[in-house]
């Protein structure tokens, strides 16, 4: 077979011996680090190149007391002198050798290249300042939100004393709207996250011969965090928007407007049957979605550790306490009220232009998101001991 090694004198054998190359060797009981080759930006031109320098680079030991020895360099641009710099962090090396013409190139390049300054503390003036900016809009906002729950109260509190005169058609449409329309896809998410859970966690308990802990884990799980919180998050993206884009329509077209020189009451009309059917449609549909999951992580228990239906629906009672279904359905309950009540806020904040519509409908849904999550992780915080077997 004829060798594919090329000449010593061959154009091949040239090009390889111009590749920049660094090595590290041991002499006299001290650590050299060598760089040979053409360390210009024609020669690291090629990506594969520039790639394999970098990682020898990388893949030095940080030592500050090696010695560097840049001589058998061919020639040295500014590009091979910045890669040199950063490698040594800004500094000099404790030895260096290298020719006069090298030292000169590295010295521009140290000369000229500046390290990022740290930026220094804000002083208490600009910690004013930004407040004196920030602080108004933040205050004015929870004030607006305030006096939402507020009207909300006073309209629930006018519901009471005369029901004959509360917005039922509006309030059953939108209970039809918010929960019977979203119980396919919130059935479908829950299953398909059911069987991931499902797979996963068997994949683990296979090990230690706990398969049958594999109810407890996905009935504790489903029911009490995923369950409410993906049921939450669904609907704060599908009814949540919608809610914002309703009203911000209404804002758009001058509805609002004619309703308040009609005296209709936005409160009474548009906030409270919103709030009411999420109210009462999201704790469905977190049971709905939960009981969803528990379906597919059965399945998948059945498929993957033989762990059949039967033996699951037994032991899933003794696996979850029944206070666990009681914290998820007042979860559920608080998070649709959050929703609705941040989509109204968004959608009464809209001006009118479909700038500042779609801008408020993608504030609603990341609001009501980051809202769900961190009231989820107050419920966690606050019933810590509630739910577990002991």
């Amino acid at each position: 077979m004829p060798s594919t090694t090329p000449p010593a004198d061959s154009p091949a054998a040239a090009d390889v011996a111009a590749r920049p190359r660094i090595e590290s060797r041991e002499q006299d009981g001290r650590r050299w680090i060598v760089a040979s080759g053409r360390w210009t930006t024609l020669a690291m031109s090629s990506a594969s190149d520039w790639q394999a320098l970098a990682k020898s680079l990388d893949a030095l030991p940080r030592q500050d007391d090696a010695a560097w020895d840049l001589r058998p360099i061919a020639q040295l641009d500014h590009i091979g002198a910045q890669l040199l710099w950063e490698r040594w962090r800004h500094d000099w090396p404790a030895t260096l050798e290298l020719a006069p013409q090298h030292k000169a190139v590295l010295d521009q390049v140290a000369q000229y290249t500046v390290g990022t300054p740290e930026e220094p503390p804000k002083t208490l003036v600009e910690r004013l300042r930004d407040f004196s900016h920030n602080g108004p809009r933040a205050m004015g906002v929870t004030r607006d939100f305030v006096g939402l729950i507020g009207q909300l109260t006073i309209d629930v509190g006018r519901l009471l004393a005369a029901p004959h005169r509360g917005p039922w058609r509006d309030f059953s449409g939108h209970l039809y709207q918010f929960g019977a329309t979203a119980l396919h896809i919130t059935a479908l998410v829950g299953l398909l996250i059911g069987v991931v859970l499902a797979y996963l966690i068997s994949q683990q308990l296979r090990q230690y011969g706990a398969e049958t802990f594999v109810v407890n884990i996905l009935g504790l799980s489903l029911v009490r965090e995923l369950g409410p919180v993906l049921a939450a998050v669904l609907i704060a993206g599908r009814s949540g928007s919608a809610i914002t884009a309703q009203i911000g329509v209404m804002r758009v077209t001058e509805e609002l407007d004619a309703m308040r020189v009609m005296g209709i009451p936005h409160g009474f009309r548009l906030v409270m049957p919103r709030v009411l059917a999420l109210a009462i449609a999201m704790p469905l549909i977190s049971l709905w979605t939960s009981m969803a999951a528990l379906l597919g992580g059965m399945l998948a228990a059945d498929a993957a550790l033989d762990i059949s239906p039967a033996y699951f629906l037994s032991a899933l009672p003794r696996a979850v306490p029944i206070a666990n279904l009681w914290l998820a359905t007042a979860k559920s309950a608080v998070f649709g009220i959050l929703i609705a009540l941040i989509g109204c806020y968004f959608g009464m904040k809209v001006k009118p232009n479909t700038e500042s519509l779609g801008r408020g409908t993608t504030s609603s849904v990341v609001t009501s998101i980051t809202a769900v999550i961190l009231v989820d992780a107050l419920f966690a915080v606050l019933f810590k001991g509630i739910g577990f077997r002991g």
